[in-house]
């Protein structure tokens, strides 16, 4: 995962920052990245590339964003997949475009279909099957994580694609880091103890630190990825605030990252 400059510059007069992960750049016919908060035009506590139409953001604003990444990213903005996430576990075979309810998860074996998760804080997990050319996106809040939901998508992709778990890639894209993530009892007691550490952030007693990244990780491990195909992301959603919305670190108002994955 190449290292993004942050360089002090208008963001009107940039486009479009975003992460390429380093283990899917070998598949040229592969499309995938997850968007920073650099290279739009919104402004205030959106500034500067919001995509998330949930927000409280302008949408002229929010849609000229998501034409300006489409526009950098070589996708056609008509061949998006997305849904008002739910923090559940249900998932999605796209088959067709379009703005969905209720889902957390997408898979597609579809030429020329692009998978959006949005996230501030959340964990996007993003999918590739090279042998059938199929592809998952998945929204991994606590929610969903402690629903294992990215063990569900693989399971479905094993299920309509065949694929094999041990051949598929995975990345693990930016969200709030174990180090900042403070969680009470009844959110830890979700998660194995090797995930959670006593915090330090609160006076509180019974406050915990999640690594949800770690969490998920894991898995993806036990659904079979091998460790050498998971790439994690090194940055912090909360702790960056140059380059990623945090809604925990926002208190709410704050605009969305997407991260997309799609063969061409």
């Amino acid at each position: 995962m190449t290292p993004i400059r942050t360089d002090e510059i208008a963001p009107h007069s940039v486009p479009p920052k975003y992460i390429i992960p380093d283990c899917f750049r070998e598949f040229n016919e592969l499309i995938a990245l997850q968007s920073t908060r650099i290279g739009g035009i919104s402004k205030g506590p959106y500034s500067s590339l919001n995509l998330g139409i949930n927000t409280e953001d302008n949408p002229e604003h929010v849609h000229e964003n998501t034409l300006r990444l489409c526009a950098t990213a070589g996708i056609n903005p008509e061949r998006m997949v997305s849904s008002e996430q739910v923090h559940g576990t249900k998932i999605l075979y796209a088959e067709t475009p379009g703005r969905y309810h209720g889902y957390d998860a997408f898979i597609t074996d579809r030429i020329n279909l692009f998978l959006y998760i949005f996230t501030a804080d959340c964990y996007p997990i993003l999918l590739f099957d090279p042998q059938h050319k199929a592809v998952g996106a998945v929204h991994a809040g606590w929610k969903g994580s402690a629903g294992k939901i990215v063990m569900k998508t693989i399971e479905h992709m094993h299920t309509k694609f065949n694929s094999i778990p041990a051949e598929c890639v995975a990345f693990i894209g930016t969200g709030i880091s174990g180090d900042a993530y403070e969680v009470g009892p009844d959110v830890a007691k979700e998660f194995p103890q090797k995930h959670c550490k006593h915090s330090n952030l609160s006076q509180n007693e019974g406050k915990y630190m999640l690594d949800l990244s770690m969490v998920n990780h894991q898995q993806l491990i036990a659904s079979g990825i091998p460790a050498s195909n998971i790439e994690r992301s090194s940055y912090c959603s909360y702790r960056e605030s140059n380059l990623f919305f945090s809604y925990r670190r926002d208190n709410g108002k704050t605009g969305r990252m997407a991260s997309i994955i799609g063969v061409r």
